[in-house]
């Protein structure tokens, strides 16, 4: 099926100068656009549509709202059962944050059936596509057993081919509550437990951070990972200063995750690698830790993606316009440079160039705004602006009918 959208006030394609493809502005206004089956097929103003008697199956009249591509949430934890509201009192009640609290979901986590999992997991993907994510990734790390790895990990392949095996979270404890073995575990990551799960997988993760795995223990991983076919990406930097986020430099991986806490070499190494580092706002609004610097890492030219980090302990929030809001009122991106960071930045994450955009050949994954301009994502935090959205060029959600 193709469709012909017109009556676009504004359209924000996503692309930038030196983009393959035909050129086009970043944001074309009294835009048209048209999809073809899965794919964006032609993109243009009004008045070219116009010119060349575009037609198409449907025609949807956008009635002058903004239209942005899908948003691409490239962190994400939606594979898990419990509650942790208690947690977040207590850090707004003044208690630091740490990241020992994982241990209770996975607890909930291994009790619960796969069929909660996914009832749960597929709510939460649900939340995010009502706020305009159409693609997610999906990562496991609450099971921290060979079977409740890949278990996790069989349900997120269910709702995403975005998914990540992240069995080095954290290490669980032993029988009695005694703290687990760090060598032994990383044996288990690596081996048997890495052998489960790597046909569900795509991604390996590994929370590289004081209390979780050092330095050479996620070297070790990624390595293992590697040579399972899996590509590699990391938590880093989120407590406290440290060498993770050079360590995915110096790999090459696609993304570096939190990036909280960051040197000038930490910077550098970013700018030279291509290295995208992802930034979760949400983590900060719910810890109260410092916000990235996203202006010290554009200034220098890192390439910067925001993501949710939907997780049920220190980022439970599904909406990447809210994270677009924090991001321009606390980071200082401006507001496309936050809405293009949870577009193609985490397309870019996530090594993908078909999401992320509306280009030609494109997928067809676009988001209508109740709003002349995406800058209204940043200007009118927390309003329900998504008042339609198209995944592979069908809609999903409720807009103007078609005429």
């Amino acid at each position: 099926m193709s469709a012909l959208l017109t009556g676009i006030g504004e359209l924000l394609t996503g692309r930038l100068p030196g983009d393959e493809g035909p050129e086009l502005p970043l944001v074309v206004e009294r835009a048209a656009l048209v999809l073809d089956g899965d794919r964006v097929a032609w993109v243009g103003t009004a008045e070219e549509a116009r010119s060349a008697a575009l037609a198409a199956d449907v025609h949807v009249d956008a009635g002058g709202r903004a239209v942005v591509p899908g948003f691409v949430d490239s962190h994400a934890h939606l594979v898990f059962a419990g509650d942790r509201s208690a947690e977040f009192a207590a850090r707004v009640a003044g208690e630091p944050y740490a990241a020992g609290g994982i241990r209770t979901t996975v607890a909930a986590t291994r009790a619960a059936s796969d069929e909660v999992l996914l009832a749960g997991a597929a709510r939460l993907v649900g939340e995010m596509l009502r706020q305009g994510t159409t693609t997610v990734e999906i990562k496991s790390g609450y099971g921290l057993t060979v079977r409740d790895e890949a278990r996790s990990l069989a349900v997120a392949r269910r709702l995403t081919e975005e998914t990540t095996y992240l069995g080095a979270h954290v290490v669980p404890d032993g029988p009695g509550g005694i703290p687990g073995d760090v060598a032994a575990y990383v044996d288990l990551v690596t081996g048997p437990m890495l052998a489960a799960c790597a046909p569900h997988a795509r991604w390996i993760d590994v929370f590289c951070e004081t209390g979780a795995f050092d330095v050479d223990q996620a070297r070790a991983v990624l390595a293992a990972g590697a040579a399972a076919g899996l590509d590699g990406r990391l938590h880093a930097n989120q407590l406290g200063p440290g060498p993770g986020v050079r360590l995915a430099c110096e790999l090459g991986l696609a993304a570096v995750d939190h990036c909280t806490y960051l040197d000038d070499a930490d910077v550098a190494a970013l700018a030279d690698s291509g290295t995208t580092a992802t930034l979760l706002p949400g983590v900060e609004f719910s810890t109260r830790q410092p916000y990235p610097d996203a202006r010290r890492l554009l200034d220098a030219g890192v390439h910067v993606a925001l993501a949710s980090d939907c997780n049920p302990g220190s980022s439970f929030t599904s909406s990447l316009p809210f994270c677009v809001a924090l991001a321009v009122r606390e980071m200082g991106m401006t507001p496309t440079e936050a809405v293009l960071a949870a577009t193609r930045g985490g397309a870019r994450a996530l090594a993908r160039d078909d999401v992320g955009r509306l280009v030609p050949g494109a997928r067809a994954d676009l988001v209508l705004l109740d709003a002349p301009s995406h800058g209204h994502l940043a200007y009118r935090p927390g309003v329900p602006l998504v008042a339609g959205v198209w995944q592979r060029g069908r809609p999903v959600l409720p807009q103007p009918g078609p005429s």
